[in-house]
């Protein structure tokens, strides 16, 4: 298994088990007494799962799995991975940051970060199909 899938799949684990913990404590509320900040972690708990594991798991399998677009560049552009495992995952943790700090605060500072955040996921996003696009043909 190539080095960026085996990146890609043990990150989106990692935040499977994160997500979990999050949506345990979003389910432990309606139990217990729980701080503000816990409520504010609902979108997070979105993200974690659509984005770290679900997305993460996809584009892994892909980097590994889909036909090779030559044998000089089986995958594509290397560094157009990395610039989506980069892009995705610091997107992911800024916005893990940045989201219950917005709902929670009033500094616009958080705003932006959560716009950084965004962006940088919307831009791996974009990296990773036009880095894919060409994979996908018929045999």
């Amino acid at each position: 298994m190539p080095l960026l899938t085996r990146w890609f799949i043990k990150l989106s684990l990692v935040y499977l088990v994160a997500g979990l913990l999050v949506g345990l404590l979003l389910a432990a509320r309606s139990v217990w007494s729980m701080p503000p900040a816990v409520g504010a972690l609902a979108p997070v708990y979105f993200h974690l799962f659509m984005l770290g594991w679900v997305g993460q798991l996809i584009f892994g399998v892909v980097y590994w799995m889909f036909p090779k677009t030559s044998k000089e560049k089986p995958h594509g552009s290397e560094g157009l991975w990395w610039a989506t495992f980069w892009l995705l995952n610091v997107g992911l943790l800024l916005r893990i940051v940045s989201e219950p700090a917005q709902v929670l605060g009033s500094e616009p500072v958080w705003g932006w970060l959560l716009a950084l955040s965004a962006l940088l996921q919307w831009l791996a996003g974009l990296v990773f199909v036009a880095n894919t696009w060409s994979r996908v043909k018929e045999r």
